[in-house]
């Protein structure tokens, strides 16, 4: 075999390891998304099962009650303005 064709042979050997090796991570990639996918799955059934709150959820009432904390800080003020003027 000549010096060309042994150079072909190792061009074409270099690219078929290529060719796997990006296939193998696209696979990888592919089995990774579907494992995080039916992770998520599993886990809101499990916070559902047990009636427990999602993170947005959670959020949402928390920013409720800093808004009621909020409200009753004025109103109680607002109370303790009237109250003074009242004996004044």
């Amino acid at each position: 075999m000549e010096k060309g064709g042994v150079m072909q042979t190792k061009s074409k050997l270099f690219d078929d390891v290529g060719r796997l090796a990006l296939n193998a991570a696209g696979v990888a990639q592919g089995v990774r998304e579907e494992a995080e996918t039916a992770l998520r799955s599993r886990i809101e059934r499990f916070l559902a099962e047990n009636n427990m709150a999602t993170r947005e959820e959670f959020e949402a009432v928390r920013e409720m009650a800093i808004l009621a904390r909020e409200e009753n800080a004025a109103l109680k003020a607002r109370i303790e303005a009237l109250e003074a003027a009242k004996d004044a």
